[in-house]
């Protein structure tokens, strides 16, 4: 071991100058200079030779051990301890954890901005995530497990979950899928989604990544599970229903009937965002009678020069969409909102003057676009992107039966989709009345008195009752 550490330039081994000193080795870049100099190096020049037990006692450093098995101090030596030897012969050594870490400072959230509520989100240091929870959840019954995962990277993994909520089943399961994971190097906390979901080769996603501590913080109270990775500035929250995807944490910081208005707004951009460009397809290659005597004309005019058939003007200003969105994302900041906006009214413009692509179709796309960017997940989002064109296929071979037909197989895969052992569709299938107050509407607070049942908790209870009158205050009005 000592040889391979050796082989990097920038592993330090050096020796005290009398004939018996101790035998110090670290990596360079892994340890801080100055807590090593100041409280490590100080103690042991300045006290005469004592044995490595008593070392560990004159520095008062946390997780120091004492150990000669190899796999132990691999593991410390590359986390960025000390590793201190009576002589360098000796296999037993003493492990000091002297860590140099280079830590973000927590900044507002990026993916799931609010307007309202905290502006805190996690970063790529696990200890500082975990005490943003710990701040939130301040009882012993928040419960952290750790593990390692990566064979190569040896990344830290932390599962939360409140201990007496959580349905222990769940935790166990996902325990055994984590100690399941076979890879080299995990990076990110994508990786240990995509390898612990229950269904890996589906396109809608199952864990819901989040990057805001009081969401992670409010859905384990509620009984569900967080998973985060040391090196991700990200958590994993599951199970979830397919609801979960469309409700933004800014629904429970405002009044209840203005959170459920906005989450079935929501609801119809989706709606909306999959079925227009297909319903156009559909309509005018097949059934136009459908449409309105007074709308036949702009229609007609519209498409009077166009030399494509509508499926292959939809798939152009589908395609053009999503490049425009893809090089949005792939530039820099700055330059990336300017080539969005202005890269769509251009090429728009310019496609409409060409007779490339009517203009009810590119305002139907457009609005398309504009309706997917009211998913507050990033990742139900994509899965948006990606089955309007199914939809654009079916609707060209087999018009509105094909539309029909296409959501037949999606809703059938819903049906049979589960995550982490909880079905993904509830509470439409199973129907269950009670879990409907906070999925397609948000009830108060003063309603939710009982946990989901698709979490089977423990204690399902919320709201404890008191035996205490409400007081109103005198009125101040004469009647």
């Amino acid at each position: 071991m000592l040889e391979k550490f050796e082989a990097s330039n920038d592993f330090l081994t050096f020796q005290f100058p009398d004939e018996d000193g101790y035998t110090i080795s670290y990596f360079h870049s892994l340890v801080n200079d100055q807590k090593l100099h100041e409280h490590i190096l100080a103690v042991i020049k300045d006290q005469p030779r004592r044995s490595l037990r008593q070392i560990k006692g004159d520095i008062p450093m946390e997780d120091s051990k004492e150990t000669s098995e190899v796999a132990v101090i691999q593991r410390m030596v590359m986390s960025g301890s000390i590793m201190i030897q009576s002589r360098k012969a000796d296999e037993s050594c003493l492990l000091i954890p002297c860590v140099h870490s280079v830590k973000r400072q927590t900044s507002i959230p990026e993916s799931e901005y609010t307007v309202a509520g905290p502006k805190e989100a996690f970063v790529e240091s696990l200890d500082t995530n975990l005490n943003l929870i710990r701040n939130r959840l301040p009882i012993p019954e928040l419960r952290s497990r750790e593990f390692r995962v990566g064979s190569i990277s040896q990344t830290k993994l932390v599962v939360l979950y409140m201990d007496g909520i959580v349905n222990q089943q769940i935790v166990d399961t996902v325990v055994q899928r984590i100690g399941d994971i076979d890879y080299d190097t995990i990076v990110d906390i994508s990786f240990v989604g995509q390898m612990i979901t229950d269904n890996r080769n589906s396109m809608f996603p199952q864990l819901i990544e989040t990057e805001r501590p009081d969401h992670l913080a409010s859905v384990i109270s509620e009984g569900k599970i967080g998973i985060m990775l040391d090196g991700s500035p990200h958590a994993l929250v599951g199970p979830n229903t397919i609801i979960s995807f469309f409700s933004s944490f800014e629904d429970y910081l405002q009044i209840w009937n203005l959170g459920t208005s906005f989450r079935l707004i929501r609801l119809f951009a989706v709606l909306f965002s999959i079925f227009s460009s297909s319903m156009y397809v559909a309509v005018i290659t097949y059934h136009y009678q459908v449409i309105p005597t007074d709308l036949l004309p702009v229609l007609i005019s519209s498409r009077g020069v166009i030399p494509f058939p509508p499926i292959l003007e939809a798939i152009i200003l589908e395609g053009t969409i999503e490049l425009l969105r893809e090089a949005s994302v792939r530039l820099p900041t700055k330059v990336g909102s300017t080539i969005g906006i202005v890269g769509g009214i251009v090429i728009g413009s310019a496609a409409v003057e060409a007779g490339f692509v009517s203009n009810v179709l590119l305002m139907l796309v457009a609005l398309a676009a504009l309706a997917s960017f009211t998913v507050p997940i990033y990742q139900i989002s994509n899965t948006i992107r990606l089955i309007r064109f199914p939809f654009l296929l079916a609707a060209q071979l087999y018009g509105l039966f094909g539309l029909v037909l296409c959501s037949a197989f999606i809703l059938s895969h819903l049906l049979k989709l589960t995550s982490l052992g909880s079905p993904y569709l509830e509470p439409l299938y199973p129907m269950r009345i009670h879990d409907f107050k906070d999925s397609l509407i948000r009830l108060p607070f003063s309603k939710q008195k009982k946990r989901p049942q698709f979490l089977r908790t423990e204690d399902r209870i919320r709201i404890r009752k008191r035996n205490e009158s409400k007081s109103r205050p005198q009125s101040d009005i004469d009647e």
